[in-house]
Order: structure tokens, then sequence, then C-alpha cells
């Protein structure tokens, strides 16, 4: 056991379960931080003996077994981005706390400090699902008192996008092709006419692209129901395919099939074995010219709702763009209201049409 004092303040350090605890009393009395270690001492004793399986883990900090979960976390799974981005903050702002000392009120504070920097409710949701996770057991009784309480979730508003209209898509690729890039003209093109997810189209290689049978094959995707879809290419895409070949050949003098069909290289592509990070920038300058609003992942909403009201099957639309359940596909359907006043304008019948009821004569 030590005290010690640091300017006007005294500390206490000792070692429980194999781990140094060294804080501040906050005190400038040294008999105030003889007593706040004996009490710190029994909350870890207390905490490490309410959880039955590895107590030893009870007194980690939080930091160190956020890095062996992730460690694992890469072994099992692909998409390893977003645990990363999500857990990043959670050690941001408490790693070293210990598992022991993460309550309630950690959670709730946490919550409350990530929305004052405007993070999203449903990150925020996401962050603390982590959480929970990482500190096990304890993690587990959390959850369920959190949830009883109605505090585990903070509420958040679904943005379920939106679907172009005709006239502005046909604006966007026209501009498109006038654009200093020589991406973005073949991105939107694939966007609206494949569905495809702006990851799979900036990593996407040329052994995926098969013009004599006319697909795309996508070999990784966000979701598992996305890995190895098959796309057809229609005719509007299978042209601006073929531009872009033509571009490609002239710059590279040759096409691999493991190169990008987007490659590396600013202000002009000179890589072709790396693929772009990103075409916001053109995709901005697109979008700002036709004066449209709306994100790039919206293309991926219009798509479905032009493929819903021409009348494709569920079935065949979850083919197409990836999707699992019918939940998850309700989200992008959005029957604009123009089809909706047809269908029902097609319900009303002139009365010489619908003839006169059986039993009588006109």
């Amino acid at each position: 056991m030590a005290i010690f004092p640091r300017g006007k303040i005294w500390w206490y350090k000792f070692y429980f379960a194999g781990q140094q605890i060294r804080e501040s009393s906050k005190s400038t009395s040294k008999t105030v931080a003889k007593n706040a270690e004996n009490q710190r001492r029994r909350e870890l004793e207390q905490g490490f003996n309410n959880v039955q399986n590895r107590r030893e883990n009870r007194v980690r900090r939080l930091r160190d077994v956020a890095d062996e979960y992730l460690a694992d976390y890469r072994l099992r799974f692909r998409g390893i981005t977003f645990a990363e981005y999500a857990i990043g903050h959670v050690v941001r702002l408490l790693g070293d706390a210990l598992l022991v000392d993460i309550d309630e009120s950690t959670v709730l504070k946490y919550q409350t400090d990530r929305l004052k920097e405007s993070a999203a409710p449903k990150s925020i949701n996401e962050e603390v699902r982590f959480l929970l996770t990482l500190i096990g057991e304890a993690g587990d009784v959390l959850r369920v008192r959190l949830r009883k309480k109605k505090k585990l979730k903070l509420p958040s508003r679904r943005k379920i996008g939106k679907a172009y209209e005709p006239e502005e898509t046909q604006h966007m690729r026209q501009l498109s092709r006038d654009s200093r890039s020589p991406h973005i003209h073949l991105a939107l093109t694939m966007a609206l006419n494949a569905g495809m997810r702006d990851a799979e189209i900036k990593s996407l290689r040329w052994k995926q692209i098969h013009l004599e049978k006319r697909y795309i094959q996508i070999l990784e995707s966000k979701t598992d129901a996305g890995d190895g879809r098959i796309i057809p290419i229609n005719s509007v895409l299978y042209e601006a395919i073929l531009e872009h070949m033509t571009w490609y050949e002239g710059k590279f003098k040759e096409i691999r099939t493991e190169w990008y069909l987007f490659p590396f290289g600013r202000p002009r592509p000179w890589d072709p074995t790396r693929h772009v990070t990103t075409i916001k920038t053109a995709w901005k300058n697109v979008r700002k010219n036709a004066n449209v609003t709306g994100r790039w992942h919206d293309h991926r909403h219009t798509l479905i709702t032009q493929l819903a009201e021409d009348g494709a099957g569920e079935e065949t639309i979850r083919q197409i763009v990836g999707h699992v359940s019918k939940e998850v596909l309700r989200d992008y359907l959005h029957v604009r209201m123009k089809a909706k006043r047809e269908a029902l304008e097609g319900i009303v019948k002139p009365a010489s049409e619908a003839g006169a009821p059986k039993g009588e004569h006109p």
C-alpha cells in the first residue's frame, strides 16, 4: 500500500489481482486518501467476487480487453472496419476504466458524452453494444437492467433515403460525361443500373466483368447475402463499360484481369493495381451541377424503386441488390407518388366500360 502526494492532492497505489491500481483520492488530506484507498479495495473485492467466471478479468483495463477482442474479431469476421470504428470511440472515452467499475451510470454517461459530440443515436447504440460485449458476463447483466428501464438504446430516426426521379438520374448521367473524373460516369451508371454499393464499385476488378455473357460477379460484399451474387448487365451499363474500356486501354495500353476498373491516382489515375479510394468529389460536383439533393446510396434506393414499379418480384430484387430479409428490402422501397396515383386511377373505370349489373339492361 502506498500513499503519496502529487502537488497538493494525495494519490494511492496498490496491486489487486495482478493489476496496478493508481488513482487520485481527489483530496488534500492524507487521512482521507487512506480511507479512499481502503474503500477502493472493498469495491474491487466486491466486484471481483460478484461474477463467477474468469474473475481476474474484472480488474483489467477496458483498452486491454478491447485489443484482445479486436484481434480475435479480425480472425473470425471479414468486416472489421465498423467494429474498429465503434470500439475506437469506446476506448477513447473509457479505455482506462477497469471492467469492475463499469456500471449503469457509466453507460448512461457514455451515451450523453457521445451525444454531445453530435454522434448519431444509431451509432451510439452500436458502440454500447460492443461495450457491453467487452465486459462479458457483467455486460449481460447491465443489458437486462438497462433494457428493463428502457435506457439501453437511444431512440433513433431511421433514414430510409429517397429515390431519384427519372429526369434527375438522366440529367446526372449526362453531366457525368463532362466531369474531369474518368470514373464517375461508369460508377454512376453501375449504381443506377446494377444497384452496387460504393465499396463494391470502387473495388471492382476486370475479372469480375463478363461481357460475353453480360453479367458482373460480386465476390465480396457488405453482407453475406451480397457475396457471390450475379448481376446482369443491361444495355445502358454495357455501353458505359465499353466506353470505359476504350479510355482504359488508351491510358494503360492493356487490360489485365487482376487490375481494377477504377485505378488509383490523383488528380489523374496512374496505378491500376490499386483501386480509387473515393469518388465523392466528382459525385458532389455532378449532383450540384444537376441541382439534385440526395446521397450516393440513394442510387440503390432508386433502382429498387424502379424494379418494384416495373413489377419485379421481391426475390428477384434481393438477388440483384443482395439483401436477405423482406424487412430490409422494405426499407428501400420508395414507390413514387406518380406510380401510386396511376395505380389508384387504374381501378376507376367509366360506367360504360364497367357495364351494367347482372339482371339489368341498359
